[in-house]
């Protein structure tokens, strides 16, 4: 059965340091797998809200930011989780580092992106989608791709690069969205004929879309949001939506109960959810549930629809979390390089 966040289609408002552990009032940790220059830019503002807390911030991919929490389970280091991934926070390993927490403002997002024992809350979210290099097709006369399917074309061989699903949250989302898809048997043949044409897997999911846009390769298997900032810095970047219909993944937030400084800790996960923090989600994501959060011009004119909604493949997050384990280890053992 799926959870009822996995549901968002009626309700979803769509828009496109250093480290230490923390044992001072007025300092705090974050762990978070958001992409560097965004965090940095909310942890500014932040800053200039509560100018009195310090932040420390470590970051990490997606899957070797879990592999980080459970080997220091005994003894925790940060006080937040900040913006990762739905499917690895519901995991009940995490889900008993976790205390329950309603931030101020809560009350004014869906409950679907709400943990039901108030142990986490969504803000954004980032859906899979190519960037491709109209410099490089042209100059190998490449076709230009609209789907998955189309990238199983031999012609493409050697030029694809996507996200390693091993320690990317993108990468994961990507062939947990196909293997949903196509269901398993038909989707693992699929991935191991996409296999043939790839030239590398890489650790981080914004890495396909930065190669890809300097022309080391054809087609990145990205996530949209970087595709965007790549158009608006000028490279010949389009982005695509696989036609099939998009992954996506939500990014969401929790308070440690080992922490030692809850009380500026929960300041950090009400500032998440003020109108401050939406204007800058409508600047820097794809997708937000917070009011506030408004689709950027140049998120339009790189190709995202005003309703992002009608381009997502509606992920089964129960199955996502719930098999990852078992999908990862098979793509290790026989896709892996």
């Amino acid at each position: 059965m799926k959870h009822k966040y996995s549901s968002f289609f009626a309700a979803l408002a769509m828009v496109a340091l250093a480290f230490s552990s923390t044992v001072k009032a007025g300092e705090l940790t974050v762990y978070t797998s958001l992409e560097e220059d965004d965090a940095k830019v909310y942890l500014e503002a932040f800053a200039k809200v509560e100018p009195s807390i310090k932040v420390n911030m470590l970051r990490l991919s997606t899957g070797d930011l879990g592999a980080r929490m459970l080997a220091e389970k005994s003894n925790p280091q940060h006080d937040i989780i900040w913006g990762w991934a739905v499917t690895q926070m519901v995991d009940s390993r995490i889900m008993e580092m976790l205390e329950s927490y309603k931030p101020a403002g809560i009350d004014k997002v869906n409950s679907n992106f709400v943990d039901p024992g108030n142990k986490w809350f969504a803000t954004t979210g980032y859906f899979a989608a190519f960037c491709v290099n109209t410099e490089v097709l042209a100059q190998k006369n490449l076709p230009m791709p609209s789907s998955w399917q189309d990238l199983l074309n031999p012609v493409y061989k050697g030029q694809l690069i996507m996200p390693n699903p091993a320690s990317s949250g993108t990468g994961y989302l990507q062939i947990s969205s196909l293997l949903q898809m196509m269901g398993e048997e038909d989707g693992w043949k699929f991935l191991h004929d996409l296999d043939k044409n790839m030239g590398q897997y890489i650790k981080s999911g914004s890495k396909p879309c930065k190669l890809t846009r300097v022309g080391e390769y054809a087609v990145g298997a990205s996530f949209a949001f970087v595709g965007v900032k790549s158009i608006d810095k000028g490279f010949p970047i389009k982005l695509v939506i696989p036609s099939e219909g998009a992954g996506y993944e939500m990014e969401v937030s929790g308070l440690m109960n080992s922490s030692g400084n809850k009380t500026d800790a929960k300041k950090f996960l009400d500032w998440l959810l003020t109108k401050d923090a939406g204007a800058l989600y409508g600047q820097r994501a794809a997708m937000s549930v917070v009011p506030g959060a408004v689709q950027t011009q140049k998120a339009r004119d790189a190709g995202l629809p005003a309703d992002v909604s009608t381009v997502l493949y509606n992920m089964d997050f129960d199955w996502s979390a719930s098999n990852k384990t078992r999908v990862i280890n098979k793509w290790k053992a026989e896709i892996e390089r």
